[in-house]
């Protein structure tokens, strides 16, 4: 019972693959006294009737905005959710704490798949990184390769190891090692072994782990990836419209992202300083705003390639394609400085503490960041970046036309 509100506390139970067998007594406790049993179908056919009186219900779909209504049906009553592992990794337990708040949850863990996973292979579950594939696009996965790096994927379906090889394979990954954990913890356990290339497996059991080995193809066309700013040009799809790398990289470390924040990138082109934002840290946000049709749609290919598909992309012309984003934490403004009204609606737009840094190549427009910095302060630099080339028998220095950054914090007494 919750003191504060009287409300009884909702029990949430991680269970295993080996059921009730796998299950401390604390924890067999509270499924006994419960009311109401709330899980997947899968998960409620674990416990024995015998054991477990209570109602079972199984979770509607779809399920979260369903949550507030199942539970206020069964107001009063000793609820427990069951959940597949650890409730808080990946699972119900953080739906349930953001819908109805962590103070009316009493968690009971188990153990997780990627504990039980990281025992089998005798990998320190600290150095091992783990993605989700569940309800979340597959190019996801391609920001944590690389070579020699071991990835515990979180799979979606049977079909999912399948998947997963075939585009270790496209992206020149196909010596990876891959290992399918399925029914970790419970009588059925098995692991099937294979690399992407030849992946023998169409259907696996749709409860598993992906255990990944990366090893980049010796001879994969595509450029290598790190996890500084300032990829490859040639990592983009773009028709001349790219923030060039010696370039993306000063810029966005004017932008200086950080987990959870928000960029507005406007003037998006190829996307590259919003892709490499959200390349930054997983929890990084990106807005990429592209008036061209053609460009925006470049805008997502490049996004899925590099493995930040959640990277949203808003055609139409600014300012007035901002009007209804979420407040950003940083804006790049990387095009169309001189448009009537932009550089008003983003330093508006923009809250205390937040960053905005533009880019520019003319006269016109660097004279209108010049002003702007003489009425906000900031930093404004010349960036100018030449390249050694061929020059008959001999080699010169090309010069690339001189790129003029501001960048700038937004006081709080600024308007």
């Amino acid at each position: 019972m919750n003191a504060a509100t009287s409300v009884p506390a909702i029990s949430v139970v991680g269970i295993g693959a080996d059921g009730w067998d796998g299950l401390p007594e604390a924890s067999r406790r509270t499924l006994r006294a419960a009311d109401v049993l709330i899980g997947g179908p899968r998960q409620l056919d674990l416990l024995p009737s015998a054991e477990c009186p209570g109602e079972r219900v199984p979770w509607p779909s779809p399920l979260r905005p369903a949550i507030p209504g199942l539970l206020a049906a069964h107001q009063g009553r000793a609820v427990a959710v069951l959940a597949s592992g650890d409730p808080m990794f990946y699972g119900i337990g953080r739906t349930l704490a953001e819908t109805v708040g962590p103070d009316r949850l009493r968690v009971l863990p188990h153990p997780s798949s990627v504990s039980y996973a990281c025992a089998r292979l005798g990998w320190a579950l600290e150095h091992t990184e783990t993605v989700s594939l569940v309800a979340r696009p597959l190019d996801a996965l391609t920001a944590a390769l690389h070579d020699g790096r071991r990835l515990l994927v979180l799979g979606e379906g049977p079909e999912s190891p399948a998947r997963v090889a075939a585009l270790l394979r496209e992206r020149g990954w196909g010596g990876t090692r891959i290992r399918v954990l399925e029914q970790l913890g419970g009588p059925a356990e098995r692991v099937l072994d294979g690399t992407a290339a030849d992946w023998p497996y169409e259907r696996t059991d749709a409860l598993h782990v992906l255990a990944l080995h990366c090893l980049r193809d010796p001879a994969a066309t595509a450029p290598r990836l790190a996890l500084t700013p300032g990829l490859p040009d040639e990592a983009y799809e773009h028709d001349g419209q790219l923030t060039k790398r010696y370039v993306r990289a000063a810029t966005l470390a004017a932008l200086a992202p950080a987990p959870g924040e928000l960029l507005w990138d406007v003037g998006g082109g190829s996307g590259s300083i919003g892709i490499e934002w959200m390349r930054a840290h997983r929890a990084c946000r990106a807005v990429a705003v592209e008036k061209s049709e053609q460009r925006a749609a470049r805008i997502s290919r490049n996004a899925a390639a590099l493995g930040v598909p959640g990277l949203k992309v808003v055609t139409g012309p600014a300012p007035a394609a901002l009007a209804d984003l979420p407040v950003p934490d940083a804006i790049f403004i990387g095009g169309g400085l001189t448009a009537p009204g932009l550089l008003d609606a983003c330093w508006d737009a923009l809250p205390a503490g937040g960053r905005l840094v533009a880019n520019t190549v003319t006269l016109e427009s660097e004279a209108l960041l010049a002003r702007w910095y003489g009425r906000h302060g900031g930093e404004l630099i010349r960036l100018a970046v030449a390249a050694a080339v061929p020059v008959g028998g001999f080699t010169g220095w090309r010069q690339a036309m001189p790129v003029t950054q501001w960048s700038v914090t937004k006081g709080c007494t600024e308007e």
